[in-house]
């Protein structure tokens, strides 16, 4: 089984240099879809880049050079790496004031209220 990488482990990999990210990525380049015309459908200038260590896959299409795209990608990789990177916030444990219990409860009361009124009385029939 893989283990689950920490904020920390984000932050180490985050602070690579971009040769070094690029080195841990697998890019795939294929043909854009969308706009573009002939630029579009005869070059394969978009790119696939997975990050393998990770696991965190971008694409980009965003140029009509494919050198471009790959840096791209690679920034968009150390974007979400940095994302990842930063520590949780603590969660604090809550619970519900005395007043919006009230509050809750005598709703429900009411709403008891109007549905017993919307009942049939035995004079109805």
């Amino acid at each position: 089984m893989e283990k689950r990488l920490t904020y920390h482990d984000y932050a180490c990999l985050a602070r690579q240099s971009s040769a070094e990210l690029a080195r841990q990525c697998e890019a795939e380049a294929f043909r854009a879809t969308g706009p573009g015309g002939q630029g579009v459908n005869t070059t394969d200038s978009a790119v696939r880049m997975r990050h393998v260590p990770t696991g965190i896959t971008v694409v980009s299409r965003e140029s009509r050079s494919q050198l471009q795209n790959r840096e791209r990608c690679l920034e968009k990789i150390r974007a979400e790496l940095l994302r990842r990177s930063r520590r949780p916030k603590k969660r604090r444990a809550t619970k519900p004031t005395r007043a919006s219990i009230r509050r809750r409860l005598d709703e429900k009361g009411r709403r008891g209220t109007v549905k017993r009124l919307r009942r049939r009385t035995g004079m109805d029939e």
